[in-house]
């Protein structure tokens, strides 16, 4: 199993910074890929911005040359930079961090931290 949890969400101002953080224990050994996905009020759960064990990146069109995803794996931490943050970016933040199958590990894992909240003010 692996726990996440995540640091760093809150109120800021339209144009703001915030700096999401989101650190794993546990069975750290089948972490893969890690992302962050977010939830605003009344709509689904969409991919933020993902990184793969091998520094990969994928963002979401809404956010591309604004937030900038990244790793420390002698952390276990991934962290989501967020600039020039717009009052459409008001969310719950949620980190997910995903494992292939393995002898170990056992069946692919999917985990999901419990969520920040980030609210942008106009």
């Amino acid at each position: 199993q692996v726990q996440l949890v995540e640091s760093g969400g809150g109120l800021v101002q339209a144009g703001g910074s915030l700096r999401l953080s989101c650190a794993a224990s546990g069975d750290t050994i089948c972490i893969s890929d890690m992302g962050w996905y977010r939830q605003a009020p009344g709509k689904e759960r969409e991919l933020v911005a993902a990184i793969s064990s091998g520094g990969s990146t994928t963002y979401a069109d809404s956010v591309k040359g604004r937030f900038t995803i990244s790793r420390d794996n002698a952390k276990n931490t991934v962290y989501l930079q967020m600039n020039s943050l717009k009052p459409e970016d008001t969310a719950v933040y949620y980190c997910n961090v995903e494992g292939p199958p393995s002898l170990y590990c056992g069946g692919p894992g999917d985990w999901w931290g419990k969520g920040t909240l980030v609210t942008v003010s106009s």
